[in-house]
């Protein structure tokens, strides 16, 4: 009797169709979960890093005093439009050429370390408004602004100065360092009672100061700024999205302005003032030194800026072409 044995095995046929498509389901999902996380990370970021940096008060671990400058500074007292009370220091001149609104770094330096400014400036006719800007040593408030909200400590600053009458006339000029360098183009920018304005290592705008840091290629870097934008507007306001340096240094209008900066910042890329300029009037003017200089002045100076002998002649050479022959 013969046996019949049959062939059990499926055709390869009934099962290879959906081996790729499960293979292309399991590529999507697996893309799509890294677009995800890549998109979570990107948000994460800026609370993180940036918050940690802003969500404080400074405290500062060394001020100096007026005296110590041969000065009689007045301490005051300027009041927000968002109801903060702001610390500063008046350097009152006889018939002052100008009065300069002084604006410090992120963390340090106190604005105090500008007292020697204040000294070489009046000196030569110059009255000055030293200004501990918002959560910072003794002045109000429990968040830092980045620039986005600083501007409104030196909008009040001007209004003293407009409501004293020993001013009536003066020019005004902002002078900042590193953020404040920022804030004080946002505040120029948005004040037109401000005459005029010099900046050391100002940054561009936040977002892309966060992507020099982070030392992103610029096709991540473009992904990345949208975040940090996004973090900044809920942080400080939705109007706050425009209140950046590069937009607001295009405010200018035909003000004089003097943008300085070293080619090597380590804590301010020179792509900053690079953007700034492409930004700025053609009239803005700009002096770059050679090497890591953050304060512009050469190491040790910054608090004796006569020492400095080419710092100091940029900078009184600037301000007496502008204000250093008033109108009799």
């Amino acid at each position: 009797m013969k046996t019949v044995t049959t062939n059990q095995t499926e055709p390869a046929s009934a099962v290879s169709p959906a081996t790729p498509k499960r293979r292309t389901k399991k590529v999507l999902i697996t893309l799509a979960l890294l677009v995800l996380l890549g998109v979570i990370v990107l948000a994460v970021l800026p609370p993180l890093i940036v918050g940690g940096m802003v969500n404080q008060r400074i405290t500062f671990s060394e001020i100096w005093s007026g005296e110590e400058y041969g000065l009689d500074p007045q301490k005051i007292t300027l009041t927000t439009s968002d109801g903060l009370n702001i610390v500063a220091y008046e350097v009152r001149a006889d018939q002052p050429k100008a009065v300069i609104i002084f604006l410090p770094g992120l963390h340090n330096p106190s604005v105090t370390a500008f007292f020697g400014h204040a000294r070489m400036l009046l000196d030569q006719g110059y009255a000055s408004v030293l200004v501990e800007m918002r959560a910072r040593g003794e002045s109000e408030g429990e968040v830092i602004g980045l620039g986005y909200k600083e501007y409104l400590d030196v909008q009040a600053a001007v209004a003293y100065l407009k409501s004293q009458s020993r001013y009536d006339g003066t020019p005004i000029v902002v002078y900042g360092l590193s953020m404040g360098g920022g804030a004080a183009i946002n505040a120029i920018g948005q004040t037109p009672d401000i005459d005029g304005l010099i900046t050391l290592s100002a940054f561009s705008a936040w977002d892309e100061l966060f992507v020099d840091h982070m030392g992103l290629p610029e096709p991540l870097g473009a992904v990345q700024r949208p975040f940090v934008r996004l973090y900044t507007s809920f942080k400080y306001g939705w109007d706050s999205r425009h209140i950046t340096p590069s937009q607001q240094i295009q405010n200018l209008g035909d003000r004089p302005a003097l943008l300085i900066h070293s080619t090597e910042d380590s804590q301010m890329p020179y792509a900053n003032f690079e953007r700034l300029m492409s930004h700025a009037p053609d009239h803005v003017e700009s002096w770059t030194r050679a090497g890591d200089l953050h304060f512009i002045v050469q190491p040790g100076s910054f608090l004796t800026p006569e020492e400095d002998i080419e710092y100091a002649e940029r900078i009184l050479d600037f301000l007496n072409r502008h204000w250093g022959n008033p109108e009799p």
